[in-house]
């Protein structure tokens, strides 16, 4: 939704009601008679204000305190201060110091107060659509980093020594149901060189993290032997519990792909890949987002993968990553 809604933060109750009469032909008016309360509807409903007016003189504090407030928490919104020619240099210096888009002087006069109330509402259209452009940028670099990170893991898997396609279709699989977040990327302190250099970091730890799980896990030959060490792997975030082994947090199965570029995968982070390459053909995970377990079906049969199931887990799940 683009806001288009104007609100008119005064002491003086007639100002509020002049104010209203005045510009409710060009978009909806709400009104506030204090910084305090002003601040309130700001907090309540920002996703619909898209011009914020104060007046400076207010009893208890000024309207570029609240200008301020606004550019703290809703930058989004087109902040304007409205003054007697007395009070100028304060409004030059709330200008000065980036907290209003213009003031306005009083008294008003309609034809140029509606001419600065259109502009600051285009402004505020302008600001929508760039912000939206804007996460859609960055929700398609994030599916990127996402597909890249399965790459690299189908490369670290095959490095194993062993046939690890159906480990890996089944981590991406519980990824996927579960529901994996995008990798969350600052793109004010990182560059894409950055992050190719922390994402080559990355998948060194995670070789490191692989080849160091290997022989504990090799070692438990029985499926409850095999619970019990994943268990282990996993303090605080699971408990054996009969024949299951109930998951109390899920980030446990999307933690290797959906972490911070600029922090290193943990040891238990690379944990339940690592079991997998063990347990694939017999573990299944069963539940819902209240209740996950892992449980062994040794005797169950693995379903055959297409011949594209990469790529299709890939698009699966960045497709799934972004609510689609």
């Amino acid at each position: 939704m683009i806001p288009g809604t104007i609100l008119y933060v005064d002491d003086e109750a007639m100002a509020l009601k002049y104010f209203e009469k005045l510009v409710a032909p060009l978009a909806p008016v709400l009104t506030a008679p204090s910084v305090a309360q002003g601040k309130a509807v700001l907090d309540q409903r920002a996703g619909e204000i898209a011009v914020l007016v104060a007046d400076q003189r207010m009893p208890g504090a000024h309207g570029n305190e609240l200008l301020r407030y606004a550019r703290e928490r809703h930058p989004n919104v087109v902040r304007m201060l409205t003054t007697a020619y007395s009070e100028l240099g304060e409004a030059i210096e709330a200008i000065n110091a980036g907290e209003i888009y213009r003031y306005i002087t009083k008294p008003w006069e309609m034809e140029s107060l509606h001419a600065d109330l259109r502009n600051a509402l285009e402004l505020a259209v302008l600001r929508a659509e760039r912000d939206s452009l804007l996460r859609e940028k960055m929700q398609l670099q994030q599916q990127q980093l996402l597909g890249h990170r399965a790459g690299q893991l189908a490369l670290l898997c095959t490095g194993a020594g062993q046939d690890t396609a159906d480990a890996l279709h089944a981590f991406l699989s519980v990824a996927i149901r579960v529901g994996c977040p995008l990798p969350a990327i600052d793109w004010r302190v990182i560059d894409h060189a950055d992050l190719m250099q922390m994402e080559v970091a990355r998948g060194a730890a995670m070789r490191d993290q692989l080849e160091q799980w290997r022989s504990g896990f090799e070692s438990a030959v029985q499926p409850g032997q095999a619970l019990a060490a994943l268990a282990r792997a996993l303090p605080g975030h699971t408990r054996l519990q009969g024949d299951a082994l109930k998951v109390n947090d899920a980030r446990i199965f999307t933690d290797l792909l959906a972490g911070p570029p600029q922090e290193l995968p943990t040891a238990a982070q690379v944990a339940w890949l690592a079991w997998l390459l063990r347990w694939s053909g017999a573990a299944r995970v069963q539940g819902s987002a209240a209740a996950w377990e892992v449980v062994l079906e040794t005797g169950a049969s693995t379903a055959a993968r297409p011949p594209d199931w990469l790529a299709g887990d890939i698009e699966q799940l960045q497709l799934t990553s972004a609510g689609v």
